[in-house]
């Protein structure tokens, strides 16, 4: 009689009642030709535990007690059991390297998409999190109510750094609090960081000066770690009290490093989701934006992108609410996602980018509601007047909308939103 190869199948037990501070993992699987769902669920607790492609000679007792154990399926989706003796506290890379790592490249799968995962509350305990979080930024800010607003000077890269701060001049003028720096935008030959910042610091004050309102910045630091721990300090030493990190491409050890000095500066950190969607972008395949947004507030980041629902970029309505609400509540119920308890960790602060224009700004904040940021860019830029008229057109849009007035009746006594709208309407950027 041949001897057992695998065992893989010891990784599935449909008995397993999971422990408290089990970790656990909801994927959505499609078994390769030739494999059934059982060993496939098998080979994903397997691979992302204490498995191996064969049976071995001898094993240590402990294995038993902290391998992972898928067990529960229903149609396409497993959910699968860690127990916490596999994780070291307060290391998100580690954890992406077992939930997320060696499964996707298993060729029994087809395709593996990783949703969400539970993480338990002493798991949780030791991170951090935000350091300012949604008060935190609204403080600094000084709005207590409606949208945080931004916009990135648009061509997104090819202004010098005396013309990326004039921008950033007429779009604080125009009402904005945040001018950014947008994701491939560091620092160039004709526009280096460093002069930027310190154009962009002497317009920041003179346009809150001029308005009586805070204004800032989302300027990029993204980099190698002790270059962001540079520039974070140089925008400090200027007063600004954001800073811009594009986090998918830096990685979690990175962002994590960046919390804990832009907390000791009292800067909140804007995460753009630059790749992403290569990650999330196959509804069938990858990590959701709905996990990545999830370990981004567990490791500190204090506002993150997370789609329109009606701009240019992917995502339904009910994907970004979805993530919008993980943010922002202090506890998930369990549904098409996981149940999830924050404990002490803050809020995160949602951001709507990407194709928005004034005629938009009704349908993100019934989406969004108030507490989040909008980002309008080229729906200032484009303007028929400018960006300085552009920015009040969007301003008008929110004013109306927390009034509960219809824009266009609103248009009628606000010429640069009846501009806007005579120009774009609601059309949605595809």
């Amino acid at each position: 009689m041949r001897e057992r190869i695998d065992w893989y199948d010891e990784f599935v037990n449909f008995d397993y009642a999971p422990a408290k501070d089990d970790l656990i993992c909801l994927y959505y699987f499609e078994p390769a030709k030739g494999i059934s769902p059982k060993e496939a669920i098998g080979r994903i607790a397997s691979e992302s535990s204490a498995g191996t492609w064969t049976t071995l000679h001898k094993l240590p007792e402990r294995v038993e007690r902290i391998k992972a154990r898928a067990f529960e399926v229903k149609g396409s989706y497993v959910k699968v059991a860690y127990p916490i003796d596999l994780w070291e506290p307060g290391n998100a890379p580690q954890l992406l390297s077992g939930i997320a790592g060696n499964i996707f490249g298993m060729k029994a799968l087809k395709n593996l998409r990783l949703i969400d995962a539970s993480l338990p509350e002493s798991y949780i305990r030791s991170y951090k999190g935000p350091g300012l979080g949604i008060r935190g930024i609204r403080s600094i800010l000084k709005v207590e109510k409606r949208p945080i607003t931004g916009a990135v000077p648009k061509p997104k890269i090819g202004f010098s750094a005396q013309e990326h701060a004039e921008i950033a001049y007429e779009t604080w003028m125009g009402g904005f609090d945040l001018v950014k720096d947008d994701e491939n935008l560091t620092s160039t030959t004709f526009n280096r960081f460093e002069d930027r910042v310190e154009r962009m610091a002497k317009l920041r004050d003179r346009a809150e000066k001029e308005t009586g309102e805070q204004k800032d910045a989302l300027l990029n630091i993204t980099g190698e770690t002790k270059e962001m721990i540079r520039k974070v300090k140089f925008l400090h030493d200027y007063g600004f009290r954001l800073a811009m990190i594009d986090v998918v491409t830096c990685g979690t050890a990175s962002v994590q490093t960046m919390r804990e000095e832009c907390s000791d500066l009292g800067i909140a950190i804007h995460a753009h989701r630059a790749m992403h969607a290569a990650f999330d972008r196959n509804p069938r395949h990858g990590i959701s934006m709905y996990f990545l947004a999830k370990i981004m507030r567990l490791i500190g980041v204090d506002e993150i992108h997370t789609g329109t629902a009606v701009g240019k970029l992917v995502g339904t309505k009910k994907e970004v609410v979805g993530i919008a609400n993980m943010l922002r509540d202090s506890h998930v119920e369990p549904g098409s996602v996981l149940a999830q308890d924050w404990g002490s960790i803050k809020p995160v602060l949602p951001v709507s980018s990407g194709g928005l224009h004034p005629g938009l700004v009704p349908s993100v904040m019934r989406i969004l509601g108030n507490n989040c940021t909008l980002l309008v860019s080229g729906g200032i830029h484009g303007h028929p007047d400018g960006t300085r008229p552009g920015a009040k057109a969007v301003m008008q849009a929110i004013e109306a909308t927390m009034e509960g007035t219809d824009i266009k009746e609103f248009a009628q006594t606000h010429r640069e939103l009846q501009q806007a709208l005579n120009k774009w309407g609601d059309l949605k950027p595809k």
